[in-house]
């Protein structure tokens, strides 16, 4: 029963997880960080509610911040991540009490492939270090592209090279429950697509950094 439980409370988790996100397509990043927190923290609150002594849940594994230390812990997290990737090409975004990773793809992965750059892999284990050190976080990775190609064929390559970046990560431990991934194709770019710069600027991978509020 209690394996039986706990399967269902992720199950819900991801679920929840994956309705903001989906549902989210308007929302700005800030707002869908939050949301996420805000979804999982009640998923997980409502999980465990009835049931004291069973902990075996994402949340707990992931452990929580509450109030005002939330903004002093994503500080230090900040702090620590524009130190270990300066110099690195990715672009640390404070958004609250959220964070955004930018990672071009000149750094990340070659034109048209999923797999990653081994020039990628020491800005990777950067970014483990500092996700290893500050746990409480959940972490969401978008994959986007320029609009070169079908859509269709940029939706699967922006999920693949997110699901790169999370398969790397959970090899350097990074905890399974607090990973979800997410493939934006064309529909996001922050450029024009009509140069090589702004198309370049598309083709990026971004992880979004949300604190596990308890």
């Amino acid at each position: 029963m209690e394996k039986i439980m706990t399967l269902s409370t992720q199950g819900l988790v991801v679920a929840t997880l994956g309705f903001v996100l989906l549902s989210g397509c308007e929302m700005t990043n800030t707002g869908k960080g939050a949301a996420i927190g805000a979804a999982t923290g009640a998923v997980l609150g409502k999980a465990t509610g009835n049931h004291k002594d069973k902990r075996i849940f994402i949340g707990a594994a992931i452990g929580a911040v509450a109030g005002a230390a939330i903004g002093d812990y994503m500080d230090k997290q900040e702090a620590a991540f524009r130190k270990e990737l300066a110099g690195s090409g990715v672009e640390v975004i404070r958004e609250g009490d959220n964070m955004r990773l930018v990672m071009p793809s000149n750094i990340t992965f070659a034109s048209n492939q999923a797999s990653i750059s081994p020039s990628f892999y020491n800005t990777l284990d950067a970014i483990t270090k500092v996700m290893n050190k500050y746990e409480k976080t959940f972490l969401n990775i978008v994959g986007h592209t320029d609009s070169t190609g079908t859509s269709a064929l940029n939706q699967q390559l922006s999920e693949q090279r997110a699901n790169s970046v999370k398969n790397y990560l959970l090899g350097q431990e990074v905890l399974a429950a607090r990973l979800h991934t997410q493939g934006m194709g064309e529909s996001q770019p922050i450029a024009s697509n009509d140069t090589k710069q702004g198309r370049s600027q598309n083709r990026r991978v971004e992880i979004q950094i949300v604190p596990n509020k308890a």
